[in-house]
């Protein structure tokens, strides 16, 4: 990790939902702070390509897991996480090998992506399920008896429409897309 403020620091993280740890490759006093910040208890410090591909192989078997790394020898590792994220615009490898790119040397933009991608997902959810356990109550209804065919389409064509509605909610903005 390279030093800053709270809201510019380069970071290099390995992050699984099991047990959080950090896996920076530069000095460990930097890292210790950045770990502090942002709630991470295990610390890999001075790794290289190698040892950090190998520590999140171990991790992605257990959980999913998050990289977020900003150099070119950070791309291995970034391959083997669940999802891979660059920060900065210091290596077209990285970016290559990343399934996410920052091009802000922020902190806070890992955690607005984190916001971003859980409220993504909740949304979708809701409108995959919500559509489809509306139709099998449609279906229900119209099986016995108390819709017609047209007036089924009908149904089935609002419940649609509710569905895209639903998911039309990430066009807006949350007020809040980040805890930094």
């Amino acid at each position: 990790m390279r030093g800053g403020n709270r809201q510019s620091l380069r970071c290099e993280f390995a992050l699984s939902r099991r047990a959080p740890s950090g896996e920076p490759g530069d000095r460990e006093s930097e890292a210790r702070y950045l770990a502090e910040q942002v709630g991470i208890t295990e610390i890999y410090a001075q790794k290289s390509p190698e040892d950090k591909l190998a520590i999140v192989r171990k991790e992605t078997a257990v959980a999913k897991t998050l990289y977020v790394g900003d150099g070119i020898n950070d791309a291995p590792a970034m391959m083997a996480a669940t999802v891979g994220m660059a920060i900065g615009q210091n290596s077209d490898v990285t970016a290559e090998a990343a399934g996410v790119v920052i091009m802000d040397n922020s902190l806070e933009k890992v955690d607005e992506f984190m916001h971003i991608s859980r409220r993504m997902r909740s949304i979708a959810l809701q409108s995959a399920v919500g559509g489809m356990a509306l139709s099998v109550i449609g279906m229900a209804f119209a099986a016995t008896g108390h819709l017609s065919p047209v007036s089924g389409a009908i149904t089935q064509e609002v419940i649609d429409i509710l569905a895209v509605m639903n998911a039309l909610r990430v066009a807006f903005a949350p007020k809040v897309i980040h805890d930094l």
